[in-house]
């Protein structure tokens, strides 16, 4: 993997996700090398569904980031693709394998139907964001118990990022909610936030490098704050945090993590 490789991820991660470029530049480098061609693959996978109106043509760029993810798998030359090169440089079998799952949530993206039910809703989020953060962790050195832990916050960093796109998704038809009425939206909320309490101490004992891919998720969480107080900022899309504050909390997150929980 050369510097070219990384730098043209990371291009295509401040082109797409400024939120998410700015969390990864606030990491080591070593944690960039790493994060920044799977933040490029989360990003290619999340919008193959948004591309076309045509399900089958959709399902076939899905398909393609199946076979990337399989022939990193077999150990095969990697493709000369943009992400699909460098991604092969940062993944092992276990990381490859494990992301097949992100590819799989994107599928409920293609359709207009909603969410089964919460379970369903829960792997969605937890698949699509919050899985390839911790795999990311992992190949830079945290233990599969602190990956337990990284998941929980993961996925609350995931639920802020989907509540901040719900008034988007119902513009365009979709039922973004299983349960749409403000004190389900507080449950969730509170249930995210719960699930992450005590998680400062795992992540204190974790390199400051292994914890990066959670800086945006750590970030984000105050906001679960404000959706547990005011649901209705959900819905009518208030739920956002200024610049500034955003900044700040990027800054001390990204070298005291407990400040996350504050």
């Amino acid at each position: 993997m050369v510097a070219q490789d990384i730098q043209a991820c990371a291009v295509l991660v401040k082109t797409a996700d400024q939120e998410r470029f700015r969390a990864t530049m606030a990491a080591p480098v070593p944690a960039r090398d790493v994060l920044f061609p799977i933040h490029a693959f989360c990003l290619e996978v999340a919008k193959a569904p948004w591309l076309t109106k045509e399900s089958m043509i959709a399902e076939m760029r899905l398909q393609f980031w199946r076979d990337v993810l399989q022939e990193i798998i077999d150990g095969k030359d990697p493709r000369a693709h943009e992400v699909a090169r460098p991604l092969a440089g940062v993944l092992d079998a276990e990381a490859a394998e494990a992301l097949d799952a992100t590819v799989t949530a994107r599928q409920w993206d293609i359709y207009n139907d909603p969410h089964e039910d919460i379970t369903a809703f829960k792997i969605y989020l937890t698949n699509s964001y919050a899985l390839p953060l911790v795999q990311a962790s992992r190949l830079l050195g945290a233990s599969s118990e602190a990956c337990k832990v990284l998941e929980s916050i993961g996925y609350a960093g995931a639920l802020v990022r989907y509540f901040a796109a719900v008034p988007k998704l119902q513009e365009v038809g979709r039922v973004p909610l299983v349960d749409g009425r403000l004190s389900a939206v507080a449950d969730l909320a509170s249930d995210a936030l719960e699930a992450v309490r005590g998680s400062g101490t795992v992540l204190a004992g974790l390199s400051k490098t292994a914890r990066a891919p959670l800086n945006d998720a750590m970030t984000h969480l105050p906001l679960l704050k404000v959706a547990v107080k005011d649901p209705s900022a959900v819905i009518d899309g208030r739920l956002s945090m200024t610049p500034l504050r955003q900044s700040l909390r990027l800054a001390f997150v990204s070298q005291v993590p407990s400040w996350a929980f504050v």
